[in-house]
This record gives structure tokens, C-alpha cells and sequence, in this order.
């Protein structure tokens, strides 16, 4: 019936979404899911794949003017993971899309997951990728984290995302 219909096109989500200034365009296997009240989360993906033992998750964040550099954010990223920065392969590589200066990071090992203030679940054989986008009301923060492989595998089409939204 068409009601169905209706239901299961809203339930993988909006395709496109707005964060701050930049409308995002969401991969078209990732699914939208929703966010609780007043939360800092923007918009937030799930990334599944048929050998993953869990699925990624994509987080958009925007705090506004205030959000503490991009250099204090890529170390809060890499000091989630257990191990020191020298055995996580931690990278970032910094790119210029149209008038817009994107920081991308990635590291990998053992996650801490978990909200601040309680004790972290750790998730070893993760990996976080990362994009920093420095807009003009304030820089968004993307972060995906999920088992390695299946971060690997979703490195293009979250280039592709952040790289689109910014043209």
C-alpha cells in the first residue's frame, strides 16, 4: 500500500541535510538516524557492511563560533584511542575545496567509546576518520568510527560526502 511505501523512505532518513552553512548528501547505503533533544549532534549515519561485526557510525557536530581550534579537536580525536599517537597511525592531511579549508584525519586501534564522564567500552580494531571543515560561522566536525575495514572501505564515499557539501 502506499502508506508503506511512504514509512520505509522515511526511515532511512533525509537524503540530504544541512549543518551549519553546508548541505550534506548522505551515501545512499548509509542510513540517517535520529538524534536525541538539545544534543551538540547535528545529524548522525550508521555504516553497515556484511562482514563488519558492528556497524560505523557518523557523527556531525556544530558548536558554533566557540569550538576550540581545529589543532585541539584532532588531538581530543586521537587521545580517544588507548594507545599512545605513535602506535595508532594517526594522520591528518589538510585540503582546500572551492574557498573552504578541510582537515581530514585517521587513526586506528583501540577505541574508547562511551559519553564523557563514565567509563569508556573499549573497541579494539577500530578506526576513527575524521573531517574538520572550517566554515564561517564556526567549524563542523564529521567523525566516523567503526571496526578498521569497514572504515576503509568507507573512506571514499566519506570524502565524496564532506567534498560535496562544499560546493
Amino acid at each position: 500500500s502506499a502508506l508503506w511505501l511512504v514509512s520505509t523512505v522515511h526511515a532511512a532518513g533525509p537524503e540530504t541535510f544541512k549543518v551549519s552553512e553546508f548541505t550534506f548528501k548522505r551515501p545512499a547505503a548509509w542510513e540517517s538516524v535520529g538524534l536525541p533533544e538539545g544534543s551538540m549532534r547535528k545529524a548522525q549515519l550508521k555504516v553497515t557492511a556484511k562482514d563488519a561485526k558492528e556497524p560505523g557510525e557518523v557523527v556531525f557536530f556544530f558548536f558554533g563560533p566557540q569550538s576550540g581550534g581545529t589543532k585541539a579537536n584532532v588531538d581530543r580525536w586521537f587521545g580517544q584511542f588507548e594507545e599512545g599517537r605513535d602506535k595508532i597511525n594517526a594522520k591528518t592531511e589538510e585540503k582546500t575545496v572551492g574557498k573552504v579549508k578541510v582537515t581530514y584525519v585517521s587513526a586506528e586501534g583501540t577505541y574508547k567509546s562511551g559519553t564523557p564522564g563514565t567509563p569508556p567500552t573499549l573497541k579494539p580494531g577500530f578506526a576513527l576518520l575524521g573531517a574538520i571543515v572550517e566554515g564561517e560561522e564556526g567549524s563542523v566536525f564529521v567523525r566516523l568510527t567503526g571496526p578498521a575495514a569497514l572504515a576503509k572501505s568507507a573512506r571514499a564515499d566519506f570524502e565524496k560526502m564532506i567534498e560535496g557539501g562544499l560546493k
